[in-house]
């Protein structure tokens, strides 16, 4: 398994098991260098949903109390584990990624710092929960991302915006339970 992928760049790779265990090596590390409890570090994204295809980039999402007014030693603990923070501008969220070297062209690894068990992580880890459990939402996602690549050369700005629609949808679906 290798994980990376450079800066705008678009590929998918078939799913495999290895992304589970990367998740489980990754969390352990933070766990190590950070204050973060356990139950505020998930697995999402693609690599976290069974038998789709995926970005090979590791997606976790690792709740804290208050986004506004996040702990230095969190901070540090994150770089000692590798990840450094992006210039990324998202509301109700901070992103945080491993790179491959110092180059920081490639991208292995993307941490969603967001407020614990509020809108965004619901949002996250009901998406990644509804399509393990819907196969046809599964299905559908998998040739929606496949169809981005045979139809557009666009780098990643436009994949997501592509994805909106459809991950927007399953956020409804949250709001209906």
């Amino acid at each position: 398994m290798k994980l990376g992928l450079k800066r705008d760049e678009v590929r998918l790779e078939p799913h495999t098991v290895e992304w589970e265990e990367e998740f489980h090596r990754v969390k352990q590390v933070i766990l190590n260098s950070t204050p973060i409890h356990e139950s505020r570090m998930e697995h999402i994204g693609s690599t976290a949903i069974k038998g789709i295809v995926a970005k090979p980039i590791l997606d976790l999402v690792v709740g804290v109390d208050d986004i506004e007014n996040v702990d230095e030693e969190i901070f540090q603990g994150l770089k000692a584990a590798g990840f450094l923070r992006l210039r990324v501008q998202r509301p109700n969220e901070i992103v945080l990624a491993k790179f491959t070297n110092e180059t920081y062209e490639e991208k292995t690894h993307i941490i969603h710092l967001v407020d614990y068990n509020k809108e965004l992580w619901k949002n996250l880890i009901f998406f990644r929960d509804y399509l393990n459990e819907n196969k046809t939402a599964r299905e559908q996602y998998s040739e929606l991302k496949k169809k981005f690549l045979e139809e557009n050369n666009g780098g990643i700005n436009e994949y997501t915006n592509y994805k909106e629609q459809f991950v927007r949808g399953i956020f409804e679906k949250r709001e209906k339970v």
